[in-house]
């Protein structure tokens, strides 16, 4: 059971690291215009979906560097194999993901910021996980894993923001 929930987490780390890299990414000087106010709201900028990609294609370089030099016990794939092509996908799924949730959001008339469960904490797993299927569809268990164990994840880590105060609401 361990062993499949970190080997699921490890794969899925450009994704979820990529989901955070835009609110670190906020504090860069450039690129914060927003993508459209009308349908995703002011918060969501190209700088952060430029971001988000980056950052999922260079943890997966991570990933693929580390497993090259024999880091193997968590991957679930052969990182030798593919390129880091799945990583930019991974980080653009899951911005790609919290927009459409930003979007739906807004037709809600649900403020920027204001809690939406259970889509808040879903978002970018449904968007990293889709846009990884165009290159590699993993098996059921992490699949399920990812999606079961990552709203608590999230939870966790926007408190944890919360608490260092990079984050506005505790959720």
């Amino acid at each position: 059971m361990w062993d499949v929930l970190l080997k699921s987490l490890y794969f899925f780390l450009p994704a979820s690291l990529a989901n955070i890299s835009p609110v670190l990414a906020r504090f860069l000087p450039m690129g914060a215009t927003p993508i459209s106010e009308k349908y995703f709201g002011s918060n969501k900028t190209w700088k952060g979906i430029i971001a988000a990609t980056l950052t999922g294609g260079l943890v997966f370089w991570i990933q693929k560097a580390l497993y090259l030099n024999g880091f193997t016990e968590l991957a679930i794939i052969d990182y030798a194999d593919f390129s880091i092509a799945v990583g930019f996908l991974l980080g653009f799924g899951a911005i790609f993901g919290d927009l459409v949730k930003s979007y739906y959001k807004r037709k809600a008339k649900i403020k920027p910021g204001k809690s939406w469960l259970p889509w808040d904490q879903l978002d970018f797993v449904l968007g990293g996980l889709l846009f990884s299927f165009l290159v590699y569809v993993p098996p059921v268990e992490v699949a399920v894993t990812i999606v079961v164990v990552s709203p608590f994840l999230h939870v966790l880590i926007n408190y944890i923001g919360y608490l260092l105060k990079v984050n506005k609401e505790m959720f």
